[in-house]
């Protein structure tokens, strides 16, 4: 599971520490969690507040096996957690960092397609 950068990671230009090769194979496992368009759909559901499978399901249209699958995923690198509830289970982000980076990646595409500099994925091949 992803940790904190270490005290001892030197800083960056910008105030920022640098990335130790640990931090940045941390980081980098992190940003594995968020690397699929339904886990990313999963998020921005639980944005809004904490769901059920249930309402994951109804509000994204994903089968059943292929969200408790991605919310597996999501748990095992600490991107959500899960609240027990009578029978059900209730997701939800594990913090606030989590939401404001889904915020920072949207307004982020939201500007690339404002200037016109986004790609189609298939152009990025060539």
């Amino acid at each position: 599971m992803p940790a904190a950068m270490s005290p001892t990671d030197p800083p960056a230009t910008d105030g920022a520490p640098a990335l130790s090769r640990d931090a940045a194979e941390r980081l980098a496992d992190t940003m594995f969690a968020l690397a699929t368009p339904s886990r990313l759909q999963i998020l921005s559901a639980l944005r809004a507040g904490p769901r059920t499978v249930s309402e994951i399901i109804a509000e994204i249209g994903m089968e059943q096996s292929a969200v408790s699958h991605q919310l597996r995923v999501l748990r095992d690198h600490a991107v959500v957690s899960v609240e027990r509830r009578g029978r059900e289970r209730l997701y939800m982000l594990r913090d606030e960092h989590v939401g404001a980076l889904l915020d920072h990646a949207r307004r982020h595409l939201l500007e690339l397609q404002q200037t016109g500099r986004t790609r189609r994925r298939l152009d990025r091949a060539s």
